[in-house]
């Protein structure tokens, strides 16, 4: 199978194309090597052995030649961050909406019909309940970027009605692991705690996350990719959500390093919690998570202090 990989550059872009081109994929990545973190780190973890289109996908150009010859798409390239998004919102709406939108435009006339779109548990909105399931309706986003990918999805629902591309939507729940982007929580936090600093803790450290590692996720994706239906929303998440005290808790055991908080009001833009319904994805994927926080972080240990040298 030949595989076009948007963002494929990126944090979790860069995991699935060395998940796909091991087993056997042909792979192509699209990736405009966007600023919001430093451009080189992407381009060290481009594949070699991954075709690379460097474009953008609101090239129509760059998309027509990303798709020659491809028979499914992973659209995993967005512009990132809730709080960026607060900041300009604006931008992040070209990016994802419009951006996503080129991209089913090219895929339609191109004639390729299978897709899996990242979403994010972002959509469901703040939520003190859970867990969350796919059927639950979606309530108010509370920051741009949410907003931007419930859009994408329902853009995904209409070409799937419109032009007959398979799609699943997959909704990711805080992706952790090695290369994972410098301002993410568990990257930050841990560099800082190695170098003796304080760690910025906003609000009283109640909220709650379903941190799932990039591995994990990876393996749903392919798995989403290998099982094309006509529509489908599933959640990759843990099932097992943390409070951000835990996880700074478990970041001080598996790094061995004390923890000093800077404490600091909420922000807005920020939800209680997340926390995967995860069983449309073990029944309809055969997939569910393996690797634990515990694991994960020590896993995310090794590559942070190889990286430091």
């Amino acid at each position: 199978m030949k595989v076009l990989v948007t963002g494929g550059a990126g944090f979790i872009g860069s995991h699935a194309v060395a998940a796909l081109v091991e087993r056997g994929d042909d792979v192509v990545v699209l990736d405009n090597f966007d600023p919001y973190y430093d451009p080189a780190i992407k381009r060290s973890k481009l594949n070699p052995a991954a075709a690379l289109v460097e474009g953008d996908l609101r090239d129509p150009t760059a998309v027509s030649r990303a798709l020659e010859g491809v028979d499914a798409v992973l659209h995993l390239a967005a512009r990132a961050g809730v709080r960026a998004s607060i900041e300009h919102p604006a931008l992040y709406v070209d990016n994802n909406v419009s951006g996503t939108q080129r991209l089913l435009d090219g895929m339609a006339a191109a004639g390729v019909k299978t897709l899996v779109y990242a979403s994010s548990s972002s959509v469901y909105g703040a939520r003190t309940d859970g867990p969350f399931h796919e059927d639950d309706p979606l309530r108010h986003p509370e920051s741009p970027y949410a907003a931007t990918k419930a859009a994408g999805e329902l853009l995904c629902h209409a070409a799937s009605r419109t032009t007959a591309l398979r799609v699943t939507c997959c909704r990711l729940f805080t992706v952790y692991g090695p290369g994972q982007r410098p301002e993410m929580a568990i990257h930050l936090f841990a560099r800082r705690a190695l170098a003796g600093q304080s760690i910025p803790r906003f609000g009283a450290g109640l909220s709650s996350r379903d941190y799932t590692f990039v591995a994990d996720i990876v393996r749903g994706l392919l798995a989403a990719l290998d099982r094309p239906v006509a529509w489908r929303v599933v959640n990759l998440g843990s099932a097992a959500p943390v409070t951000l005290n835990g996880l700074l808790d478990a970041i001080g055991r598996s790094f061995g390093v004390p923890i000093r908080i800077e404490q600091l009001p909420d922000q807005p833009g920020d939800v209680p919690s997340t926390w995967a319904d995860t069983g449309r994805a073990r029944t309809e994927l055969g997939w569910e998570p393996r690797v634990s926080l515990g694991d994960g972080l020590i896993t995310f240990r090794h590559w942070l202090v190889g990286q430091r040298g």
